[in-house]
């Protein structure tokens, strides 16, 4: 049994490509089936109280519910840029919480406001700076895609606008330390925006099989085309 030499490169280097991206999306539906679990255990868990001894490890504290005593700090807020919620382009609302009696704070999103008629006019976002309890649950900030060189960096004056939540950067600005994971502010709690919570993920374990098995198939398709036109059915 000879070959055809084109169809024979081309075959091995397709296949194993095919092979690797099906393998690839397996494992991402593995993944996303622990990041459920995960999410869905941590936030039956009994809730948090937040307080400046706890271990700032975000990861060990993912969606976790927490309460924490204290006031908004309602002279310094931060307008996080470039939040897209339903096709429309506008800021999550980041307020520092100044714990009770402690001298660390947290930034709670209280939700997504929509641009203005321009950038120059920024949106009114007073809140209470009274002493209240919080209630929330904890994640991460937004991420981007590409990070630009300082977009970390915000505006000076207030409500101040930043491209990138950089804890250590925006504690700098405030005079006083930052928890480096973020509160969503729970959907029932006042002085809040709009808050959409991604409860679900971007992409399901389903949906990742249902890519693996696409790449399954194409791979077995080139194996079938290959058996059929890259093998020579005459014998010198």
């Amino acid at each position: 049994m000879k070959f055809k030499r084109a169809p024979l490169i081309a075959y091995l280097c397709l296949l194993p490509i095919l092979l690797v991206l099906g393998i690839w999306q397996l494992n991402r539906a593995e993944e996303k089936r622990v990041l459920i679990s995960l999410k869905q255990q941590r936030q039956s868990t009994e809730i948090l109280v937040l307080s400046a001894t706890m271990p700032d490890t975000p990861e060990a504290h993912l969606y976790k519910p927490i309460k924490a005593i204290g006031h908004y700090d309602n002279d310094h807020q931060y307008l996080l840029d470039n939040q897209v919620n339903k096709g429309r382009a506008g800021y999550f609302v980041l307020t520092p919480f100044l714990l009770k009696n402690e001298n660390k704070a947290v930034l709670v999103n209280r939700g997504w406001l929509p641009l203005g008629k321009s950038r120059s006019g920024l949106p009114d976002i007073p809140v209470d700076s009274r002493e209240i309890t919080l209630n929330g649950r904890i994640n991460h900030f937004p991420t981007v895609g590409l990070k630009l060189a300082g977009a970390e960096i915000p505006t000076d004056s207030w409500p101040a606008i930043v491209q990138v939540v950089d804890t250590h950067v925006l504690a700098k600005q405030l005079g006083y330390p930052l928890f480096s994971f973020q509160v969503e502010l729970d959907k029932h709690a006042d002085e809040g925006f709009t808050r959409e919570w991604h409860e679900t993920l971007a992409m399901t374990p389903e949906k990742h099989i249902g890519y693996a098995v696409q790449w399954f198939l194409l791979a077995l398709t080139l194996t079938v085309l290959f058996v059929k036109y890259g093998i020579n059915k005459k014998h010198d």
